[in-house]
């Protein structure tokens, strides 16, 4: 097989501007023959971009699953609610899927794909990227090699960073619950997966604290405006629409708002559309912090932080065990291990590699694209393992809403 016949369902920033650049980048490896996207702005635009058919380019997911199976795969980026029946179907089909994160924002779903998973011959992985990046593949290496002795405690933080949070979580498709998920699991399930990876254990317990407690009509500056075009508190706002957009025009996050990158058409979105309205006079619910304390098997234990309220958006960690510790931050792409009774410090700065998320979105489609081609092998994503870390998304935003600790056995037990 020379290259893999990909079909997109959901042609947004996801579909359409990563995975959809990785054909481009790599024509030699892939190749989108279908799309999937009620957006005909979007739909056209790839659809061009990609030279696929008129016949094969669809307003939704169902025309393009009814066909007898065409190609040889299919990567569906839709959003949250509309993760599961398309990727069902898709695989009763025959097809390899890759499934953006999270795999549904019912963990019913999420437990009954899964299920599918591990009965099916293709691959069927989760776009759970960081496993892939060179960052995190050198803190798992370093641990597998024991070069701490044996894992006790971690430490982990997504900073997600005001403008992002302001953009994706307030403003944007994410900022309601009752609409998409609760923000540990839209966001912070990468988290739970690299927590689950880099300890090697079973989660048994879990415990969650946090809630909106800045975002909202009571901490509005005095004189703020509706929309960040009137309003008078704009100048000394650091959430403002016309700072966060204007200045990123043709790149994230302003790709998002407008499908047309003028100017003139990112001036109109923000004066009309969604992502131009007040910061503290939205209709979003998601916290913007939270703490999640997590028992593994054997004793290990770690904490998670997720916070709104930082400069830059990246993630930094800390890894204690038994003959030393590691320190990590991807944004300056250095990991650092100190073994006890040594005063030298051995400096990891891994590879660069191109794509978004530290190289994650590119490794994600090499396996991806090389699973399909040998139609064999077990990704590092799977859905059947990608099941565990959603359950503890779930767990934690259990325990945040009702204040309890999870016991992770029995509240499995209830939806499976």
């Amino acid at each position: 097989m020379s290259k893999v016949r990909i079909a997109l369902i959901g042609a947004g920033d996801r579909g359409k501007d990563r995975y959809g650049e990785f054909a481009i980048q790599y024509p030699e490896n892939i190749e989108f023959v279908a799309v999937a996207e009620p957006n005909e702005i979007k739909r056209k635009e790839f659809a061009q971009k990609h030279n696929i058919a008129l016949e094969h380019q669809f307003e939704s997911w169902e025309p393009l699953l009814e066909k007898t199976k065409f190609c040889d795969g299919v990567i569906i980026a839709t959003q949250d609610d509309m993760h599961y029946e398309p990727t069902k179907l898709a695989i009763e089909k025959g097809y390899h899927v890759l499934l953006e994160k999270p795999m549904s924002n019912d963990l019913k779903e999420c437990i009954e794909l899964g299920k599918l998973a591990s009965k099916s011959d293709k691959a069927f992985m989760i776009c759970h990227v960081l496993r892939y990046t060179p960052f995190y593949s050198a803190i798992k290496k370093a641990i597998d090699e024991k070069m701490i002795g044996e894992v006790k405690s971690i430490q982990h933080n997504e900073n997600i960073a005001y403008y992002h949070f302001a953009h994706s979580f307030v403003r944007g498709n994410w900022r309601n619950s009752d609409e998409s998920s609760p923000l540990i699991l839209a966001k912070s399930c990468h988290d739970m997966d690299i927590l689950l990876w880099l300890a090697g254990k079973r989660c048994v317990k879990i415990s969650s604290f946090g809630d909106l407690s800045f975002f909202k009509a009571d901490k509005a500056f005095e004189n703020a405006g509706e929309r960040c075009v009137e309003c008078d508190a704009e100048r000394e706002c650091p959430y403002s629409a016309k700072k966060i957009y204007y200045k990123s025009i043709g790149q994230w996050p302003t790709t998002v708002i407008s499908e047309i990158q003028t100017k003139e058409a990112v001036e109109k979105a923000v004066k009309e559309g969604p992502y131009g309205r007040c910061v503290f006079k939205c209709d979003n619910n998601v916290v913007d912090h939270q703490v999640t304390i997590i028992e593994f098997e054997d004793g290990v234990n770690a904490t998670f932080n997720l916070s709104a309220f930082t400069n830059k958006q990246h993630r930094t960690l800390k890894i204690m065990g038994t003959e030393g510790e590691i320190r990590g931050d991807d944004n300056r792409n250095e990991i650092e291990i100190q073994r006890f009774g040594s005063n030298e410090r051995i400096i990891i700065n891994p590879e660069v590699t191109t794509g978004g998320h530290g190289g994650g979105d590119h490794g994600i489609m090499e396996d991806f694209i090389s699973l399909i081609k040998n139609n064999s092998g077990k990704a590092l994503t799977s859905a059947d393992i990608s099941v565990e870390s959603h359950v503890m998304s779930f767990a934690a935003e259990e325990s945040r809403v009702n204040n309890r600790t999870i016991e992770i056995k029995e509240f499995y037990k209830k939806f499976d």
